[in-house]
């Protein structure tokens, strides 16, 4: 993992603590409507959180990156440590490029505050980060190499989603027990949804006449290929912050799109596909399209507005690979 704004963030936030500690005996942020406060880092955290809540009205749930930026180059601000050192619940991930939150949590104002961090609540499933035959080569300039790098798009299995609404629902429940049966009530429906949603997933895997994708891109998919028995490869790793592959890596990857007979080179959201049409442009198959797949890393506040949903952009997802993979 290259130094990029993941080492400016481990930096950066001891010293937004110490002017936090320093303005709030001044402003000290409040809950004046008595609800919860809930501070999630990535969309999916959100969008699970407001499912299981339903129409209780019980807590205001924040969405710190509802701009729309990747979690891997976020840097908190000031503001929104005091958010977060004040709130009821923090919901994260926990991988490298959330280093930041020790540092924050360590001087929490709320003694009673409950945290869910989803490499926790998916147990053993976590993954470590694996290089596979064409990906670039990187250097790793901030990754400590004696300790593991886990691929932290643990968000994107399904069967890890309905572990993490568990945990959500749980410290809900120890936090607000006058509201507990609805909580459980609702988690119980969507994980309905959430089963109904794997087992559509599984479908298309086991009609899959195509079992690899390709990506002229990062691939921060390998939780959603490994839990239904796809294969891939791909430019860069997930938590990848390189743009530019090389003459190698393009070339490697053509060569795959050729010797499996592939239609389709993928790329994420907001990417360039630059790469993939080199890819294209280097193999035999010029005639070759471009997917995208969206891997919820940059869901905005106006996405959110217009009915985005976890369930509705893992559809979105599914119904492209049906249409690519059968």
């Amino acid at each position: 993992m290259t130094y990029n704004m993941k080492g400016a963030a481990a930096l950066l936030v001891p010293v937004l603590l110490s002017a936090m500690l320093i303005g709030c005996a001044a402003k000290k942020p409040s809950d004046k409507d008595g609800k919860l406060s809930i501070v999630c880092t990535n969309f999916s955290e959100y969008d699970w959180t407001r499912e299981i809540i339903g129409e209780t009205d019980s807590a205001n749930v924040t969405y710190l990156l509802e701009s729309g930026m990747d979690i891997h180059n976020y840097q908190p601000s000031a503001e929104d440590i005091m958010t977060i050192s004040d709130c009821d619940m923090f919901i994260y991930v926990g991988g490298e490029s959330e280093s930041w939150v020790d540092d924050a949590l360590s001087t929490k104002t709320n003694k009673n505050m409950k945290v869910v961090k989803l490499f926790e609540a998916v147990n053993d499933n976590i993954k470590l980060e694996e290089h596979k035959e064409g990906m670039e080569e990187e250097e790793e300039h901030y990754h400590d190499e004696d300790e593991p790098e886990y691929d932290e798009h643990v968000w994107l299995s399904v069967r890890n989603a309905e572990l993490i609404c568990n945990d959500i629902c749980d410290k809900l429940c120890e936090l607000d027990s006058a509201n507990a049966d609805t909580y459980k009530a609702n988690l119980a429906d969507y994980t309905d949804k959430l089963r109904a949603l794997d087992g559509e997933y599984s479908k298309m895997a086991e009609n899959a006449k195509v079992k690899t994708l390709l990506f002229g891109d990062r691939f921060p998919f390998r939780y959603l290929v490994e839990d239904y028995g796809l294969d891939y490869y791909a430019a860069f790793k997930g938590c990848s912050a390189e743009t530019e592959a090389s003459f190698e890596t393009i070339a490697k990857l053509a060569e795959k799109l050729d010797e499996l007979k592939l239609n389709n080179v993928f790329i994420i959201e907001n990417s360039s596909d630059a790469i993939a049409k080199s890819i294209i442009s280097s193999s035999g198959n010029k005639n070759a399209s471009i997917e995208k797949l969206n891997s919820l890393q940059s869901v905005t506040s106006d996405d959110i507005k217009k009915g985005a949903t976890y369930i509705s952009i893992m559809k979105n997802d599914l119904e492209t690979l049906k249409k690519v993979l059968n």
